[in-house]
């Protein structure tokens, strides 16, 4: 059976954030198991809507502009008028399945009242919160409130790992109602280049928000260029990026970041915020690139096989490793070729998708079941 879904983001699309490539990848590979999916997103975003999939955007808010994930006083209008539009779109397109996308949406999806609902959570709150906002103890208190009480309306809840999985059993979800599943990556946008004899650069992509832990990096470069003094850092990003001890390349786009990512280099996610899943470094190891990650978010990796995992904030562990394979072009290749071959394994996106569909039918089944028997 297919179903008419509508999947809905609190967010600006398309945008080069982690969240608005984690909902457009799932978007498609529903599509591709024959789903009708339906995007439902924030009233502006940035580049050219991809062709593959309906996008239904609410009012724009005039003084809204943000790309940026974060809170902001256009928020609360964005997510009312958000609402609406998910309800028009639920009564236009008889759509059977939503699926949220992050809090905010989840909030949107509620007020809709149309279930079945799946929550796709990309982080937790008591995680998340403190980076956006000081009294860091106030935060995380209300982040563990929202984290207790939100999740647990969702008919089902879709973790990408099982460390988030875990949290949000423990905070009231139903066991049985959470799923693990990572999230999709097509690796045929990537074309690995093979590993030189010149030293290459580190390579970082993504936003620049304080949860990306930039420091560390910048403070692991410090002791690269003792060993290397012409170690290149260069950052690929969407964001405004000045004053950086670095080379900033612009990539607004999938197709400005592949070319980035396909050269020889080493990708460092110095990320430690535990609860999310670095989609950059899944692009990253499709591109067939060694990844350098600190432990608490390294879920993707295997040490030694697929990258390097360092101690949290470790500055002369995290250059250590960058170093190491800065320096051997032969472990750089192999890293990367298993890290490209995890991805086409664990996270292809028929297969993926193939999971979700199970998910959102047999959500949908038990739902038309219980309505029919009531």
């Amino acid at each position: 059976m297919k179903l008419r879904i509508a999947m809905v983001g609190a967010c600006p699309f398309p945008a080069p954030q982690g969240s608005q490539v984690f909902m457009h990848y799932t978007a498609d590979c529903l599509r591709r198991q024959g789903h009708e999916v339906h995007l439902v997103v924030y009233g502006y975003g940035v580049g050219e809507d991809p062709p593959d999939v309906p996008i239904h955007r609410a009012v724009r808010v005039p003084f809204a502009t943000k790309t940026e994930a974060g809170p902001s006083l256009a928020k609360p209008f964005q997510d009312a008028t958000l609402a609406l539009k998910l309800h028009q779109v639920v009564r236009k397109h008889k759509i059977q399945v939503v699926c949220a996308h992050n809090y905010e949406a989840l909030l949107a999806a509620l007020l809709v009242r149309k279930r079945p609902l799946l929550y796709f959570a990309h982080n937790a709150m008591y995680d998340e919160l403190p980076y956006f906002f000081s009294h860091g103890d106030v935060t995380r208190e209300i982040g563990r409130f929202l984290d207790r009480t939100i999740p647990r309306l969702a008919d089902a809840v879709i973790a990408p790992h099982k460390r988030l999985a875990g949290y949000l059993v423990a905070r009231g979800c139903e066991q049985e109602r959470v799923f693990v599943v990572p999230p999709p990556i097509d690796a045929s946008p990537f074309e690995p280049m093979p590993a030189g004899s010149e030293l290459p650069p580190v390579l970082y992509a993504g936003n620049l928000d304080s949860y990306q832990n930039l420091s560390l990096l910048f403070k692991a470069m410090g002791r690269v260029r003792k060993k290397y003094p012409d170690a290149r850092l260069m950052i690929a990003t969407a964001s405004s990026a000045a004053h950086l001890d670095a080379e900033v390349i612009r990539a607004a786009s999938l197709e400005e970041l592949s070319p980035f990512l396909s050269q020889d280099g080493v990708f460092a996610a110095p990320r430690v915020s535990w609860s999310g899943y670095p989609i950059k470094m899944l692009n990253a190891m499709a591109a067939a690139k060694a990844v350098v990650a600190c432990e608490s978010a390294a879920y993707p990796l295997v040490h030694e096989k697929t990258g390097l995992i360092t101690p949290d904030n470790d500055v002369q562990a995290y250059a250590s490793a960058l170093i190491q394979l800065l320096g051997n072009a032969s472990l750089r290749t192999e890293m990367g070729r298993r890290a490209r071959e995890q991805i086409l394994k664990d996270h292809q996106p028929e297969t993926v998708g193939a999971r979700l569909s199970e998910i959102a039918l047999s959500v949908w089944e038990s739902r038309s079941k219980n309505a029919g028997s009531a």
